[in-house]
């Protein structure tokens, strides 16, 4: 069942941009509030790793995969970069995209450097193509990688980049990852909580983190800190990870969701790791728990089929 939610403006958005802020924020949500990302940031994060191998669908290499999943899901925002969205934007006029303004790829391990991502292009370039491309950009997102030795760096980056994009009247997804020689434990809760705190900082529409490992219903419960330590008007989504049984996935996002009172997902390989048929019912599977508060029985039947996500409904 779709829930409309009040929508909260940051005040660094000016008067004359609030109505496409909150036009930007309803396309995003589906005018819930919560958000659900298909990322598409993994051909620089994760190289060909995740899109050739043993059990991977041969047409999941083509860059194109990610577009047609996009285009016939009922995702909330594609996240990509820019450059990708210049390639092949032009034939996928509707769907909602996310601009990720820094990547990095993971050639480089933090025990040699600590990890620093900087910004690729700046929100100006964004802006001058959304206007002569009149590509549906809603927002941008960026990474920062908490209690490396550039942090203050990425914050400086981060806290401009919300700041401009918010002027403009676009949406921010901060990418806030504890990593770096002195972080011991990247999926402690209590730090991730830290990390959620920086990102309402940082003034952040959304944050996107890592989910803790272990028994699902008690990192449930334990995840609630990081939700709390966010706000509410900071939501938290979670990484979906490396693809994971179907069933026992979509569990999880319904214990985020209902236990620890999450805001969304930002899913990559546990979709486009499928066919193109697989990829769109899984990723209507995930909408349909994550923004449209179906039952999770209702999400197998629309995995397996036997179910269609009704927005009326």
């Amino acid at each position: 069942m779709m829930k409309k939610t009040k929508i909260n403006i940051p005040l660094s958005v000016p008067r004359n941009k609030e109505i496409e802020y909150k036009n930007n924020w309803k396309k995003a949500t589906w005018g819930t509030g919560n958000l659900m990302m298909f990322a598409g940031d993994q051909k620089v994060e994760h190289l060909n790793d995740d899109f050739v191998g043993k059990g991977i669908p041969k047409e999941v290499a083509d860059p194109e995969h990610y577009f047609r999943i996009a285009n016939k899901a009922k995702i909330g925002v594609f996240a990509t970069q820019l450059g990708l969205l210049s390639k092949y934007g032009r034939d996928y006029p509707n769907i909602n995209y996310l601009v990720k303004v820094n990547s990095k790829a993971n050639i480089l391990k933090k025990t040699t450097r600590d990890p620093f991502s900087g910004i690729w292009i700046q929100l100006k370039e964004i802006l001058e193509f959304k206007k002569q491309s009149k590509a549906n950009i809603v927002g941008v997102g960026y990474t920062v990688y908490l209690g490396s030795w550039y942090e203050s760096e990425m914050f400086k980056e981060a806290a401009h980049l919300i700041c401009e994009a918010h002027k403009a009247g676009l949406i921010v997804v901060i990418w806030m990852y504890p990593r770096g020689v002195s972080v011991i434990n990247e999926k402690d809760v209590h730090l991730i909580a830290g990390a959620a705190g920086v990102a309402t900082c940082l003034g952040a529409d959304f944050v996107k983190l890592n989910y803790p490992n272990g028994d699902k219903a008690k990192s449930a419960e334990k995840f609630k800190e990081v939700v709390n330590a966010a706000g509410d008007r900071t939501g938290v989504i979670c990484v979906g990870g490396s693809k994971k049984d179907p069933r026992k996935f979509l569990k999880s996002i319904y214990d985020q969701k209902h236990i620890s009172k999450t805001r969304g997902v930002a899913i990559g390989r546990n979709i486009y790791q499928n066919t193109l048929e697989d990829s769109i019912r899984m990723a209507n599977a995930i909408s349909s728990i994550a923004i449209f508060d179906y039952s999770l029985d209702d999400a197998f039947k629309i995995l397996k089929d036997e179910k269609e996500l009704n927005l009326n409904q």
